[in-house]
């Protein structure tokens, strides 16, 4: 019975990546378009399990009119079949629908829908700018992502557990009063009045509150996360008390957004019970009022008592469904304001995969300033011949990694153009223009699983012996075969940790080595690939790095100007333009910036720095 409710749906399916719509409605229809079929056949049910209730009630009534006029020696022989058939009802029908309401809901729709809306919104979202990620919370956004498809679960179950059920029951409570008195429908109509206003003006201020809420929630688990993925700093900075005092901000902000919507919640429950004590009264005294005058038989007095004690209980309940709803659809609005932005960055419709042939690279007057009004490129030109080993050696801050960022196309020009081999970068796809691209950078953050794994990032499709030959030539190998985690697992199957945090700095910048080896890119970005290692391991490493660089077109920034004086070229930065270019002996002769550079490191502002 499981797998047959299961096969209906089963969700998480590789279809087109497709940006949310930015409005509720039309939110909702897109994630719920799999399973509209499903959806309306359940409504279906549950209206027929609601109807069989109703009829129970129905029967309560003429069974005690029939106990009043039938001897009890007759009672069988006159009604026994009609009892029999309210058996079948009671007893096979309703729990058979019942039971087939609730494997559609629990078993098809709940679990698939919630990681297949997850799934979804994890695929958009992951291809995200760079400047998405780096302008928010990590934790904050997998918070949106996490929590949306249980919002939109939530709100189809409390609109079929809810809103549906209290539809269904409450107008055929209405058919079955109109044919016993019209004069009992005026309490439940009074009641139906009050109970409206109470969900028209109640309840919808709860969703604003539940979006607050839902704000509060994300952030606050933004900087616990912040924090826990900082742990070093935290303890390296003996601050602990100050991560205290930022994470107990971000729960008093949640703890008041909590209250406020808690008080509206307890208003709207004092609210209600206090409505439903004044229908219970007024349909009984009603009904017995009628009954002295003969309008009504003693079957009707149980029949209205019967429905409305279960229309106050279920009151309560699909108040507090309805609630839910919209606290569940603030939710969805508030994951809706991360999850639905348009990228920044796309492919055009007609871009082409990158073919690299020769890894000739031009910035063509190349302008970025990362929305700022000031300049950080500034009508940039330079060209790098198939090949050319260059490095870009300036101040922090002079746009060096801002020119590789804007060469990974992370980011679009403002103006000018980058091309490789004559083919612009902003018509290839991004994932062709990476592809052709291996980097390895000063903040080599590592994935949490394996090391073969992180290794094999570079070539998925890389066997075994592949992965550890790169790791040889990374001088990885020695050390990852001594290595050994807490589950008992070895060398290359250890678990790093997040961002690599159980290995050493130099342990994690030679497995970002090993993995750019293995992916043997045509073009290759050195920034600060050394900077984590000791020297006789770097000097190791450069004769690799040597071998690497063999054929293939080269950018390396380095502060350490040793590391990259034997390039074939040097450019100078400063404030987004070059200002000098040439190899070391030239620029040294120059005497500009560069000179002044090679010397502080050489020894002289050392060397000043003692004489002081």
């Amino acid at each position: 019975m499981h797998a047959f409710f299961e096969r209906l749906f089963r969700g998480l399916d590789y279809i087109d990546v497709k940006r949310p719509p930015s409005q509720v409605a039309a939110f909702y229809r897109h994630f719920l378009q799999p399973v509209k079929g499903l959806l309306i056949l359940t409504l279906v049910i549950a209206g027929l399990a609601s109807l069989a209730e109703l009829a129970l009630f129905a029967f309560l009534g003429v069974l005690v009119d029939w106990a009043n006029e039938t001897p009890p020696e007759d009672f069988l022989a006159e009604y026994g079949w009609a009892l029999a058939g309210m058996a079948v009802v009671a007893a096979v029908v309703r729990p058979l629908l019942v039971l087939v309401q609730r494997g559609l809901i629990n078993l098809t729709i709940v679990p698939a829908l919630t990681d297949d809306i997850r799934w979804n919104n994890y695929r958009w979202v992951v291809r995200q700018s760079l400047s998405f990620f780096q302008n928010d919370f990590a934790g904050r956004i997998a918070q949106k992502v996490m929590q949306t498809g249980p919002a939109v679960r939530e709100s189809v179950v409390n609109v079929i557990d809810g809103v549906w059920f209290l539809v269904t029951f409450l107008l055929g409570t209405v058919g079955l009063f109109a044919a016993m008195d019209p004069w009992l429908l005026v309490p439940v109509g009074l009641w139906t009045l009050a109970y409206g206003w109470v969900v028209w003006r109640m309840v919808p201020p709860v969703r604003k509150k539940s979006a607050d809420l839902s704000e509060a929630t994300s952030a606050l688990s933004g900087r616990v996360v912040d924090s826990y993925s900082n742990i070093l700093s935290v303890k390296l900075f003996a601050h602990a008390e100050r991560e205290e005092a930022f994470a107990h901000a971000g729960m008093t902000r949640h703890l008041d957004a909590f209250r406020v919507m808690m008080r509206a919640i307890f208003d709207m429950t004092v609210t209600l019970t206090v409505l439903n004590g004044l229908l219970l009264v007024a349909t009984v005294g009603l009904t017995i009022h009628l009954w002295l005058a003969g309008g009504v038989s003693a079957g009707a007095i149980a029949v209205a008592t019967g429905l409305i004690i279960r229309l106050t209980q279920m009151s309560g309940w699909i108040l507090r469904t309805i609630t839910a709803l919209f606290e569940n659809i603030g939710t969805v609005q508030n994951g809706m304001e991360t999850i639905a932005r348009a990228h920044s960055v796309t492919d055009r419709p007609d871009a082409r995969d990158l073919r690299v042939t020769q890894g000739a690279i031009d910035f063509d007057h190349v302008t970025f300033h990362y929305g700022k009004e000031g300049g950080v490129i500034e009508d940039l030109s330079l060209h790098i011949r198939p090949g050319e080993k260059v490095g870009l050696v300036g101040v922090s801050g002079a746009g060096k990694s801002t020119l590789v960022s804007l060469l990974l196309r992370f980011h679009d020009l403002e103006g000018g153009r980058i091309l490789i081999d004559g083919q612009n970068i902003a018509g290839v796809t991004q994932d062709s223009l990476r592809a052709c691209i291996g980097m390895v950078s000063q903040d080599t953050a590592l994935l949490h699983r394996s090391i073969a794994d992180n290794i094999r990032y570079g070539r998925p499709e890389a066997g075994f012996e592949d992965v550890v030959a790169a790791a040889r030539l990374a001088r990885a190998d020695d050390f990852v075969r001594d290595l050994r985690d807490p589950h008992g697992r070895k060398g290359y199957d250890v678990q790093v940790g997040e961002r690599g945090v159980k290995l050493s700095g130099g342990q994690r910048q030679r497995i970002a080595i090993a993995r750019v080896i293995l992916k043997n890119a045509p073009i290759l970005v050195l920034d600060e690939a050394t900077s984590a290692l000791d020297s006789e391991v770097e000097a190791a490493i450069q004769e690799q790095l040597s071998s690497l660089m063999e054929g293939k077109t080269v950018i390396a920034i380095a502060h350490r100007l040793s590391t990259i004086a034997s390039l074939d070229r040097l450019v100078v930065m400063d404030q987004g333009r070059i200002v000098e270019d040439g190899r070391h002996h030239d620029l040294i002769a120059r005497g500009g910036l560069y000179a002044r550079l090679w010397e502080r490191q050489s020894g002289g502002f050392l060397g000043d720095a003692v004489a002081g």
